[in-house]
């Protein structure tokens, strides 16, 4: 390729999807299909809203040991769990994933993040950075929309929280042998998990779910066919007798009495998908609670939506104070990323994410690859959050505007097919420091709140950020690196130089002037979608998750967490739903036990 089939390049925008195509339209498929596994899954508008349980017969028969709000990564292996023994009611506010094929299958993984449909398995917000990002809104949460890697945290992540590391050994393998596969380990793979031990980033873990320093192959929610397993599918473990699942059912706010001492959660107030207004409620037997695992947006803002917040910002929004904490939705966190776009003179297989490099650098390197668009769609629009669209990481976040947008779409027609050959490699800041804070915007729930995360604000994130576009520049060098690419150091380069002109995201000209770095890093830094906290332990729930201030109401998610475990916080993500099921299970059970002593 010339270099001036590249200068046309300037806003081709990555989004690590490995494909673009014409948008799917998702299939209904056979509705009896899944309903047959999931007999109860239906939707809100179904649900009949009982009386308050004061009213109910003998008090309270038609009220939940349990309401779980949000249906995700944590939400379904919770509410799983809780059913085995107590009546659950879990309430999710997007549709199923079986029959949707955007969210089903691998080869369609970036076009959900492309569909900003009120509709869509994603719903797109834009942080306060001008930063593109995603939040999930469907059944299984991030497991449905996400890249699948899966692999754990590390032991010292387990004993720096305070979990029993016992019940946490037996909860990933319960997650692990429903969904977990071994990835097909594609040739591009191959090539960065060799180019990573090339260049130092050993030892060769080899294939292993375990966090550890080094190079590794980890898990996949996909299959070898390329068909996505969910967090909806641990709802197959759940008793059938004991749990309700309603879709499209929209939480406007968490129900509390507050005649106490200490407000009690006692219900919710939903919407279903016709707009029609519920309540549920759980039961006034001792230890039924109602459970938010709407993940590190939707949990902080339900709280908020809720009465529970600082006091000077729910009035100011006409919300009845519940409880004043002034820590809601405050040291938000999201992983900074930056990556670099390999362009080849071939096409190259798809692949998502299957190796790891785990640096002593404070950031991880990890890889994508592939496209799937053919030569007359690259003239179509994809919507404003897909690959050659969304994220915008060519240009700065403030300038990442629908001008620029339009800009792209004109010239879109210009970019060389052979452009969409190629792969990504990517750096992950491990543990960031830099922090943000989430607001209410207005009191509907389905709109977005107001997120600032501060990337790079912290000056170690900003020496994290170089250290791994250093790191990627070294592999992209290696030799099984340019084995595989089949070029010499010279055609490297090149094609460097080439990307560098054409301002798509690769490496700057000059990586041994930090200064220049540093600007690089802010200028192109995007999301991998693991933002975390809001709801710390110790601010807003303490360390069995329970709400501080109020009676009968927990937080089980990553706005919980203050640091993401693992590479990948999936994994954990999911084994923390188990986990506290059956620790939940356990304490209640052996309350009763010993009441009835």
């Amino acid at each position: 390729m010339k270099i001036n089939d590249y200068k046309n390049l300037s806003l081709f925008l990555f989004l690590f999807s490995s494909s673009l195509a014409t948008l799917i339209i998702p299939s209904q498929g056979d509705y009896k299909a899944w309903q047959t596994q999931y007999p109860f899954i239906r939707q809100a508008s179904l649900f009949s809203s009982p009386s308050p349980p004061s009213s109910l017969t003998n008090g309270r028969k038609k009220a939940y040991d349990y309401i779980v709000v949000g249906g995700g990564t944590a939400g379904c292996p919770l509410a799983a769990t809780l059913s085995q023994k107590y009546k659950v009611l879990l309430l999710e506010r997007g549709d199923v994933p079986f029959t949707n094929r955007n969210v089903s299958y691998l080869s369609n993984f970036h076009l959900t993040l492309a569909d900003t449909s009120d509709t869509s398995a994603s719903q797109y917000f834009v942080s306060n950075d001008g930063v593109f990002n995603a939040r999930a809104r469907v059944l299984g949460g991030g497991t449905s929309i996400n890249a699948g890697f899966y692999t754990r945290a590390s032991a010292s992540y387990v004993e720096r929280v305070g979990w029993d590391a016992k019940l946490v050994n037996e909860s990933y393998p319960w997650v692990e042998k429903q969904i977990v596969n071994v990835p097909m380990f594609e040739p591009w793979q191959r090539a960065v998990h060799d180019g990573l031990l090339d260049v130092g980033v050993s030892p060769d873990n080899g294939f292993t779910y375990d966090h550890v320093y080094g190079t590794k192959v980890g898990g996949t929610i996909f299959d070898k066919y390329g068909r996505r397993h969910t967090a909806a599918e641990l709802l197959s473990s759940a008793n059938p007798q004991n749990i309700d699942v309603l879709i499209h059912a929209r939480v406007q706010k968490i129900m509390f009495d507050t005649t106490g001492k200490k407000p009690r959660a006692v219900g919710v107030v939903f919407k279903d998908e016709k707009g029609v207004q519920h309540e549920a409620f759980i039961s006034r037997r001792q230890g039924s609670e109602v459970i938010v695992t709407c993940g590190a947006i939707g949990s902080p803002q339900l709280l908020l939506l809720s009465g529970i917040g600082p006091k000077s910002d729910l009035e100011k929004l006409n919300i009845s104070v519940v409880h004043d904490n002034k820590l809601v939705g405050k040291d938000m966190s999201d992983n900074p990323m930056n990556a670099i776009y390999v362009p080849f003179n071939k096409p190259v297989k798809q692949s998502l994410i299957e190796t790891v490099g785990i640096t002593k650098l404070g950031v991880y390197i990890e890889a994508s690859s592939g496209y799937g668009q053919s030569k007359d769609s690259i003239t179509c629009h994809h919507g404003i959050t897909s690959a050659e669209i969304g994220q915008l990481s060519t240009i700065p976040p403030k300038q990442r505007t629908h001008e620029a947008i339009e800009s792209y779409k004109r010239n879109k027609k210009d970019i060389p097919y052979e452009a969409f050959h190629g792969g990504f490699i990517l750096s992950k800041i491990a543990y960031p420091k830099s922090k943000g804070e989430l607001k209410l915007i207005n009191t509907n729930a389905d709109d977005n709140p107001s997120v600032m995360f501060n990337y790079f604000s912290h000056p170690e994130d900003i020496q994290g950020c170089v250290n791994g576009i250093r790191m990627m520049e070294k592999l992209v060098r290696s030799k099984p690196f340019l084995d595989f690419t089949q070029c010499d150091s010279k055609t490297v380069d090149k094609l460097l130089n080439m990307s560098v002109t054409a301002n798509v995201n690769l490496l700057p000209r000059h990586t041994n002037d930090t200064e220049s770095l540093e600007q690089f890093c802010r200028d192109t830094v995007i999301t991998i979608w693991h933002y975390h906290g809001g709801c710390h332990v110790g601010q807003v729930v303490n360390k069995d998750y329970e709400v501080m201030g109020v009676h009968r109401l927990r937080v089980i998610d990553g706005s919980t967490l203050d640091e993401s475990p693992g590479t990948n916080p999936q994994a954990t993500v999911m084994m923390m739903g188990r986990y506290m099921g059956v620790k939940i299970l356990r304490e209640r059970l052996n309350k009763t036990k010993g009441l009835q002593r």
